[in-house]
């Protein structure tokens, strides 16, 4: 258990933690949320010792290890990556080394029968057990199964470290302390270096996990998948929540009603005791009330709220300029670097208002397809630009083309006009700038700030193309909210390269998937292409399974009886499945009945009156459609599983 206890921290002149304490369990593993600069990371600094503490205690036990990821970290070993992983293994290469010295000592001697030779001998057969208890002998596979689940192949092993990105790079650090295995695991962001794949790989590890957990993440669906704890950071105080994410955000909002009835209540009294003591101030006859009410002002612990609710903000894109039908079309167009084939001979076409969500491992191709289309790679092969298009594009190195000589306020005040005008401190706030931060020149903001601004920048200008790579990247859950709530109302056609499962949830029409030199078009959002991949998934595994019997029966196929009751048993299995298909298709109907028979009355506007507050009503409307989404996917897998026996 790690206790933490009346911890106090000044962070530049401000208090940013006033006497917080909480527990971390061993198995716990807890999301840490607050709103910007609310000390999120500075907590996570605390907790890995990287800062001190002004009062208060921090209490890791002796035998307990820590690993920290913080959200960068410049790594610079000229090793390869299967060699500098390998330090995630101090201990066993410790260990190790000992082993081969205590040998070579044992080798060179001929007193077999000297002390000394029985105390090397003995210490040799120490060491090697504890390098066998501390998994020495798996070291290989276990780097292996991490360095492929966080994205690299085995062709990579040998590269050395220097050679890959910076977010490559920090895939090193995440695999090394996820293979250190701590007893507390520290993780600020870690999902930002990460694909689609390699986060779902992460979340499951991270489930599964042994220790205790503690990280900072703006991805929804990971929180909600790994954790089960949330502990938010605001007003100088923390929030113990022992739920994950989503059920938190419920839960929050319960107390914010509360608080700000309190806070309400509070004020009226504080009114009420300002004006007696106004009004009394000069009479010596009320001299001691009024000091009496003096002290009762001092004594009052003031309530404190939050004085803007983000989630009401909300802004709209300018309505795009009229464009021809194709937007952008390619036809056989390839990209190659030296010896790396990215793009083979592509046919890809946008059309007028589609929106477009690219997805696939890192390396495959989708920014390199996005620079093409705004005209930042050469390319081979044909691309057509279509008419009166206007091309709005966000990358990684937008925040180098903002005016480091304008504040920030001015940066987009410059550009926005009409009603957003008015709205400009709102959308700044939308993008975490609020209070002195908006007078800011943009030449002292911090790289994320400048990332920020520079998306806030390109969302007010008037373009019926967006093509926004990794957009989220610096942005909080809300603030992800309201750039997702107006791109859905964006009425021109949008191409968005993200990793992050929740933002593009309902935000696409079609998913373009990249992979090795080629892409495949799927219809829906990001969910369907997700279940698809998961069905593909089973289908593939459950074809290696019959193909494994398969194999397994022709090797007893000499013995006729064994293979008759082979037989009888797969089709009785075969019996029970189909039973429970037919099982499934008779809850689906009853469901669909129930949710038609909602529907109706919701559409019924004498009815929708009854209905308007009835909140049992709604409760139950909504756990009858998730139940049927669920059923409709169990009878899709089963009727696959199926037609793979029959087969």
């Amino acid at each position: 258990m790690f206790s933490i206890q009346n911890i106090r921290v000044l962070f530049s002149g401000n208090l940013l933690f006033d006497q917080v304490s909480f527990l971390i369990n061993p198995n716990d593993k807890i999301g840490l949320v607050g709103a910007n600069g609310a000390g999120k990371s500075t907590l996570l600094k605390l907790l890995a010792r990287d800062m001190e503490l002004d009062s208060g205690e921090i209490a890791i036990p002796q035998d307990k290890t820590v690993g920290y990821l913080p959200q960068e970290l410049r790594n610079e070993s000229t090793l390869s990556i299967f060699d500098e992983t390998q330090k995630a293994f101090i201990q066993l290469n410790d260990l190790e080394k000992k082993i081969e010295q205590l040998n070579h000592q044992l080798n060179t001697r001929s007193d077999y029968e000297s002390d000394e030779y029985l105390n090397l001998a003995h210490e040799l057969s120490d060491a090697m057990e504890r390098f066998q208890i501390l998994g020495g002998g798996n070291r290989e596979a276990e780097i292996e199964k991490v360095l492929l689940g966080l994205g690299f192949t085995t062709e990579e092993f040998s590269r050395p470290l220097s050679t890959f990105s910076g977010g490559w790079r920090m895939r090193i650090e995440i695999a090394k302390i996820l293979l250190q295995r701590p007893d507390l695991l520290l993780l600020d962001e870690p999902v930002n270096h990460l694909d689609i794949e390699s986060i779902e790989w992460l979340e499951n590890f991270l489930k599964n996990y042994s220790g205790a957990v503690v990280l900072v993440a703006h991805d929804r669906v990971f929180l909600d998948s790994v954790t089960t704890r949330t502990i938010e950071i605001s007003k100088k105080r923390i929030y113990d929540y022992k739920m994950p994410y989503s059920d938190y955000v419920q839960e929050r909002q319960l107390r914010m009603v509360g608080e700000q009835a309190a806070y309400t209540n509070q004020q009226k009294q504080i009114q009420e005791i300002e004006q007696f003591v106004e009004r009394f101030r000069y009479q010596a006859t009320k001299a001691k009330q009024v000091q009496s009410r003096v002290k009762m002002l001092n004594r009052i612990d003031r309530i404190e709220v939050d004085t803007i609710e983000k989630s009401a903000i909300r802004f709209r894109f300018q309505d795009a300029p009229s464009s021809g039908k194709i937007v952008v079309e390619t036809q056989k167009l390839s990209k190659q670097f030296g010896d790396n084939l990215v793009l083979n001979q592509l046919d890809f076409a946008l059309l007028k208002g589609e929106k477009l969500a690219f997805v696939g491992k890192n390396g495959m191709g989708k920014t390199t397809l996005a620079r093409i289309i705004v005209g930042e790679n050469d390319f081979e092969g044909e691309l057509k630009i279509g008419y009166n298009v206007k091309i709005g594009y966000y990358a990684q190195n937008q925040a180098e083309y903002l005016d480091l000589t304008k504040s920030v306020f001015e940066t987009i005040d410059d550009v926005a006009t009409g009603d957003l005008r008015k709205k400009v401190r709102d959308i700044l706030g939308a993008f975490l700038f609020s209070g002195e931060t908006i007078d800011k020149k943009v030449s002292v903001l911090s790289g994320g700030e400048k990332s920020r601004l520079a998306l806030a920048k390109l969302l007010l200008e008037p373009y019926n193309l967006l093509v926004l790579d990794e957009p989220t990247n610096h942005l909080d859950i809300q603030s992800k909210d309201i750039l997702k709530n107006a791109l859905i109302q964006y009425n021109g056609s949008l191409i968005i390269v993200s990793h992050d499962r929740d933002f593009l949830l309902g935000l696409t029409d079609k998913v373009i998937e990249f992979k090795k030199a080629a892409t495949k078009e799927h219809l829906g959002d990001i969910r369907e292409f997700l279940e698809k991949r998961k069905i593909e998934s089973l289908q593939q595994l459950d074809i290696q399974n019959k193909a494994s019997k398969t194999k397994d029966r022709l090797k007893s196929n000499s013995n006729s009886k064994q293979a008759y009751l082979q037989k009888k048993e797969r089709d009785k299995g075969l019996r029970k499945l189909e039973t429970r298909l037919q099982q499934f298709e008779l809850e689906i109907e009853q469901l669909e009945k129930e949710v038609k028979n909602a529907d109706e009355q919701l559409i019924d506007p004498e009815k929708y009156k009854s209905l308007i507050n009835n909140k049992h009503f709604y409760e139950n409307y909504q756990k009858t459609k998730t139940r049927l989404e669920n059923r409709l996917l169990e009878w899709e897998n089963l009727s696959l599983q199926i037609e793979v026996e029959k087969n």
